[in-house]
């Protein structure tokens, strides 16, 4: 089973999640040299599928050599790119590699990259990726054709909590929960008030209590990261008071630093709320700073079935190394 299965299903601890920075070329050195400052840090890291429609190493190539680096990938699967086939063939062929973790999402439109001539496809939207994920845990194609033996997948999804009209974002939510998704990972958001509603919805109608629900907070360092993204990134507003405040700060960095750590406490306090995903800009170490000053403990979960043995460096007043 993997650890995020493991912490999503027991919620004995906050789960820590992030994304893994896009590579273009080298090797699986090129790999390990970004990986090894975040990998202490979190439980699971995503491997994007060319995100803001940019062309990237795929999805499945990252996953694999994160899986074979140590870590444990979440590989992301957009609908814009590929067909049911070439999204079915992706799951499958990664999860010959031990890649079971598997989030499925809509992906920005090809008009947000740098080649706005491709061709998008969306076979399927976002639920219905989430349900042919969840046939293919359990041994079957879309077509219904057998799979021996089945992938042990962990199946997740995105949301957006932010998008109006905000009632149909809960009711999305569940839609995704409803096709099999045990955890979710919430769009960037600068609007705790919004969160609070989309959660507490969440809570109401159930989806919290089966599927993990990851807000998404970003490290930023500089006042225009927050005006480049409510000006061209969709489905991300950050209100103006905000965009101000990091503006005429004394410490742009500091104070922009600050501003992140504020929000992921706001979203760690609200019932139903499984953990925090994190998206690094600045790629300074700031990670990690945020996870130690939100008191996270990042170690790996135990099987409270397994015996008790005093000396097995796995019970949890041992330590663990990673």
């Amino acid at each position: 089973m993997s650890r995020l299965r493991q912490l999503a299903e027991s919620r004995s601890r906050p789960i820590v999640t992030a994304e893994f920075p896009s590579i273009d070329g080298g090797n699986l050195d090129t790999v390990k040299a970004k990986l090894d400052p975040i990998l202490a840090f979190v439980d699971a890291i995503n491997a994007t599928d060319n995100p803001a429609a940019h062309a990237h190493a795929s999805n499945s190539s990252i996953a694999i050599a994160l899986k074979m680096l140590g870590a444990e990938p979440i590989m992301q699967v957009v609908c814009r790119d590929k067909n049911r086939l070439a999204a079915q063939a992706d799951i499958v062929g990664a999860a010959l590699f031990g890649v079971v973790n598997v989030c499925a999402l809509t992906g920005d439109d090809v008009t947000a990259g740098d080649e706005p001539q491709a061709r998008r496809v969306f076979d399927l939207d976002g639920p219905q990726l989430v349900k042919v994920m969840s046939g293919l845990a359990e041994g079957r194609y879309l077509s219904g054709r057998k799979i021996s033996p089945a992938p042990e997948l962990f199946v997740g999804a995105v949301e957006n909590p932010f998008g109006p009209p905000q009632h149909y974002r809960v009711e999305r939510a569940k839609l995704k929960s409803d096709a099999g998704a045990r955890f979710m990972q919430l769009q960037i958001g600068y609007q705790p008030l919004v969160l609070e509603s989309f959660i507490a919805g969440c809570v109401a109608n159930g989806v919290a209590a089966r599927t993990a629900l990851l807000p998404t907070v970003v490290l930023t360092k500089t006042a225009r990261a927050l005006s480049f993204m409510h000006d061209n990134v969709p489905g991300i507003s950050v209100p103006e008071p905000t965009r101000a405040r990091i503006a005429g700060a004394s410490d742009i960095p500091e104070e922009s630093f600050q501003l992140t750590l504020e929000l992921a406490r706001h979203a760690l306090s609200l019932d139903g709320v499984a953990g925090i995903h994190i998206a690094d800009f600045r790629h300074d170490g700031s990670l990690a700073r945020l996870v130690s000053e939100l008191n996270l403990s990042v170690s790996e979960p135990t099987d409270p079935s397994a015996p008790s043995d005093p000396s097995d460096p796995s019970e949890p007043n041992a330590p663990t190394a990673r």
